[in-house]
């Protein structure tokens, strides 16, 4: 664990130096008296904030694309989406990985976040966890990194050091990087070969950067892993086509995605389901395909999982 230095060290003060630079910790005079303000006029005001981060967003996308390319590039090889950060950062990494599983049927490991400090860090602080660019290299290292993966560090601030030394030693080993900050001409940007720099100003309660910043960095994760798993052909159109029927609600949208996707009667859905062991792709391409439960599979094997290019290999099956 990293020591933490007296408050009157010099660490401190060039660390107070480095805050003062930074976007996400400027001081908002105009609402100093937003405590004596009343509840409904907070409400509105936060609100408000929180309406011009997707417009932040919308400024990066060029970025955002360029790595959602680079990693379905990379895990169609059979690599891996990871996520390495600190405190919220760090959460909303592992939250974005744990629900890949039952939204697109990943493979355990395939999208994992990084939280400094392990999984403990999830509800405790770890105090200096976030201080140690080699704990990064150490939690990558105990995954084997190779240079098929991405990991993507992510730091409100830009400037935190587990962030960045994740990206450091990944770029070192040859794995797709990324950045993603909320500050420009942040050295987490600077340390990857991409950086996605949301800039969403200041935040309504100083340096709370769980609000915009956190905000700002749920949505470009969600870009990341879903039209990642889009271009892996895990879905069909706009339907969930991978997903993981794993309990009730699950297995009856199963049914449903297997209706919009065919038209077909309950009857037939539920014979196709059976057939294909409750795979919604498989029972999708049965149907349209008009082929058996093994045949199904195989043709999806043979187009890597994208449900379009199997239908066409059934239709040139004749």
């Amino acid at each position: 664990m990293t020591p933490t230095a007296a408050p009157d060290s010099p660490r401190h003060g060039d660390l107070r130096a480095q805050l003062d630079t930074l976007t996400t910790e400027a001081f908002r005079s105009d609402l100093a008296e937003i405590d004596r303000l009343p509840t409904l006029e907070i409400a509105g005001l936060m609100n408000g904030e929180d309406a011009t981060v997707p417009a932040a967003v919308a400024e990066q996308l060029p970025s955002i694309a360029a790595v959602i390319d680079g990693t379905a590039e990379r895990m169609a090889r059979g690599g891996r989406l990871i996520y390495a950060g600190a405190g919220t950062a760090g959460r909303l990494g592992v939250l974005d990985a744990s629900e890949c599983p039952p939204t697109f049927n990943t493979r355990p490991g395939e999208v994992v976040g990084l939280i400094a400090g392990g999984p403990s860090a999830m509800i405790n602080s770890i105090e200096g966890a976030e201080d140690s660019k080699e704990l990064a290299a150490a939690d990558l290292d105990a995954l084997g990194l190779t240079a098929d993966d991405t990991v993507v560090g992510v730091s409100a601030s830009g400037r935190t050091p587990y962030a960045i030394g994740a990206v450091e030693h990944a770029r070192a080993l040859g794995a797709l990087t990324a950045g993603l900050s909320c500050n420009a001409g942040s050295a987490l940007g600077a340390a990857a070969e991409h950086a996605i720099e949301v800039v969403v100003g200041p935040e309504m309660l100083t340096g709370s950067t769980r609000l915009k910043a956190g905000t700002a960095q749920k949505l470009v994760l969600n870009m990341l892993s879903t039209i990642t798993m889009i271009r892996l052909g895990k879905t069909y159109g706009n339907l969930m086509v991978d997903v993981r029927a794993s309990n009730e609600k699950l297995r009856a949208r199963s049914r449903r995605i297997v209706a919009l996707a065919t038209g077909a009667s309950d009857d037939e859905i539920e014979a196709a389901l059976s057939a294909t062991g409750g795979e919604v792709k498989d029972a999708i391409l049965a149907i349209l395909g008009g082929v058996d439960g093994p045949a199904a599979a195989r043709l999806l094997a043979g187009s890597r999982g994208h449900l379009r290019a199997a239908l066409r290999a059934a239709a040139e099956q004749g």
